[in-house]
């Protein structure tokens, strides 16, 4: 029986710690994971031969690119990421790739391989793959406000319209230019002052009914509950966008509940350098995105993935 070759990784050639995690200096619950560029590059390089669509077409390359970064770094870098988006207390993290590349297909490298530290992604039926890319630019007619730049991308929580967990998200900027704005917004739900009005609601554990646009190729619909239980304790899936209330009621407690979030001081604005990712978990921290302002020339290139956590 064949088995997999590990990928090779040249030793490290010192014993000083490869990584390091502090505060993350626009929000006091995330944390900002710095690697040192050196591990970067020998993980870049031990990897460069593997491209994207081998990737795309073979899920066990993803963890083998995990693999690679996890032993470019050093003991301890995939538990220390798993605790911290898993942790209630913290649950996100940022990270980048210390200016070591500037390559798009290293990107989706270092991307994958943080991500599938965490666990495997789930397909994302946008793309038709596991990882969608997406522009954002000064004129889009999609149907929803993902690539629209203008407006509130108002907070919400991922994979509410699949019938599959969602347990991690992960967004990793490629690309920015004549962007003024547009700043990824958070709200853990455990610092939303009003989350318990809400969550004490009728609706609050009653089912709604999602629907996704056509652009998103999902034709199932499917019922959530606004809160419920999980391992990771009180959870939370909404987006105001495709969540589909079947009365005046519940749209105006969908109303109320989303009006309430945006307006939550606890929400906060935060910048991501090109090159870096955000890690959150998706049950307990939504996100969104502050307005561009106007130009016409505006241009940001994202990644996301989505997934659950390994077993």
């Amino acid at each position: 029986m064949s088995s997999v070759t590990a990928l090779p990784i040249a030793a490290p050639v010192d014993s000083q710690p490869r990584f390091s995690i502090g505060r993350h200096p626009h929000h006091e619950r995330l944390r900002h994971v710095t690697v040192r560029r050196d591990a970067v590059q020998t993980f870049l390089a031990s990897v460069k031969h593997i491209e994207p669509q081998n990737l795309e077409y073979v899920p066990f390359m993803r963890f083998m690119l995990a693999d690679a970064l996890e032993r470019a770094v050093g003991d301890g870098f995939a538990c220390a990421l798993r605790q911290l988006v898993r942790d209630r207390s913290t649950g996100g993290f940022t990270l980048g790739v210390q200016d070591a590349t500037a390559d798009d297909r290293d990107f989706v490298r270092f991307g994958t391989a943080v991500g599938y530290l965490l666990g495997p992604a789930n397909h994302d039926a946008m793309s038709g793959t596991y990882y969608a890319r997406f522009f954002v630019k000064d004129t889009d007619d999609s149907d929803s406000y993902l690539r629209q730049a203008y407006r509130l991308f108002t907070l919400h929580t991922d994979g509410t319209f699949v019938d599959e967990p969602t347990e991690w998200l992960l967004m990793m900027k490629f690309a920015e230019e004549n962007a003024v704005g547009g700043e990824s917004r958070f709200l853990h739900i455990d610092d939303w002052a009003e989350r318990d009005a809400f969550l004490d609601d009728p609706f609050g554990t009653r089912p709604f009914l999602y629907k996704a646009p056509g652009s998103k190729n999902v034709e199932a619909q499917v019922e959530r509950h606004v809160f419920f239980q999980s391992e990771h304790g009180l959870s939370m899936s909404f987006i105001d966008q495709f969540v589909q209330p079947r009365s005046t009621a519940e749209a105006i407690y969908l109303h109320n509940l989303s009006a309430s979030m945006e307006a939550a001081p606890a929400t906060r604005e935060v910048p991501l350098p090109v090159g870096d990712l955000v890690v959150l978990n998706n049950y307990f921290w939504l996100h969104g995105r502050a307005p561009f302002q106007k130009h016409p020339d505006l241009h940001r290139e994202l990644m996301r993935q989505r997934g659950v956590f390994a077993q």
